[in-house]
């Protein structure tokens, strides 16, 4: 017999008054017969649930019973309820606690103010994965939330952006973090502190070395300070660009919030249609030349040089391409050759 299991049964009457014996069982994964001896224990253990038989009965608590679990009052059992959030909680394998968390927020509740909670609780949701792409697979996420509950050493096989791109670590992981649907992990090495995409990791395996975490170690300031830091390296360089009036409404759906913010405060009027001249941040030709391409004919740019000419380059070959009549993939390729690269600009 689950003690756990009989705790949920009472806070389950509890929280949600006259409940049938299937009611209970389906709500914790059980069989009906076991729902039957779960209430049959709680009464032997003098718990004070009567059953009303007939159409519409089952079991109840006795009026006025409650138990008191939680020790929390009733506004921060209302707060923790609104704070909980299912998504993350099952990436992080915490599921079956969340569920139980959430039995004992609204068990701390009277009658009144659980129906408040639950009415609230109903028109909030959490949908932390951005638009436009599936949720990242992360097996090994719940090995982590492991590590870094017990201070566990972790040895992983890494997938990075530059060469060599698998490389192995050994990490002390500090903690996790969930930025737009991407789950991070924040881990010491012996080279300093540094930031894992959970995503990129591609074998872990726990170990039995235990590690001291600093105890001055803020994980919060620790990511507002890698953010920084992040945005600081991004941007290597600038360009001066001309948009349309069209253009400039399309900005915040193609170009992230940093340039919007740079054409805003930079824009200078270049005629009397309503164009714009301005200057914003770049990471590198390749992906300000795919990111720019977005907008069309809605933006020219005037420098660098390397950039206007990689944008000019893209165009005629997008132009080639549909000006021959068959499949352009050949010509495509061999245009691109000509520009040295071998892929198309963008990410």
């Amino acid at each position: 017999m689950s003690a756990s299991r009989l705790l949920s049964v009472l806070l389950l009457l509890q929280s949600r008054g006259r409940m049938s014996a299937r009611e209970i069982a389906d709500e914790l994964n059980v069989s009906v017969r076991t729902a039957y001896r779960d209430v049959a224990r709680l009464q032997s253990a003098g718990v004070p649930v009567y059953a009303e038989p007939g159409r519409g009965g089952g079991y109840q608590l006795l009026d006025g019973y409650r138990t008191r679990l939680t020790g929390m009052s009733e506004g921060e059992a209302r707060t923790l309820l609104l704070a909980g959030l299912p998504g993350p909680a099952a990436d992080l394998g915490f599921t079956a606690e969340m569920s139980a968390a959430r039995l004992k927020l609204l068990a701390a509740l009277p009658a009144g103010l659980r129906e408040e909670a639950a009415r609230a609780a109903a028109v909030f949701h959490l949908d932390a994965p951005g638009w436009y792409r599936e949720p990242e697979q992360i097996p090994h996420l719940p090995l982590f939330v492991d590590a870094v509950l017990t201070r566990r050493a972790v040895d992983v096989r890494y997938r990075r952006w530059r060469a060599p791109q698998e490389v192995n670590r050994r990490l002390h992981p500090y903690g996790l973090v969930l930025k737009s649907g991407t789950w991070y992990l924040v881990a010491a090495t012996d080279k300093g502190t540094a930031t894992y995409r959970v995503a990129q990791v591609l074998d872990a395996v726990l170990g039995d070395e235990r590690f001291d975490r600093p105890q001055d170690f803020d994980l919060g300031a620790y990511w507002v300070s890698y953010l920084d830091d992040f945005q600081a390296r991004r941007y290597t360089g600038t360009a001066t660009v001309r948009l349309s009036p069209r253009g400039r409404r399309r900005l915040p759906d193609n170009v992230p919030p940093e340039v919007v913010r740079a054409v805003d405060s930079t824009a200078t009027a270049v005629g009397d249609d309503g164009w714009v001249e301005a200057v914003i941040p770049v990471e590198g030709t390749e992906h300000a030349c795919g990111e720019l391409l977005r907008l069309g004919g809605d933006v020219e740019v005037v420098a660098p040089a390397e950039l206007r000419q990689a944008m000019a380059a893209t165009v005629g070959i997008l132009a080639r391409a549909y000006e021959n009549k068959g499949p352009g993939g050949a010509l495509v390729r061999d245009a691109q050759k000509s520009l040295g690269n071998d892929e198309a600009p963008g990410r």
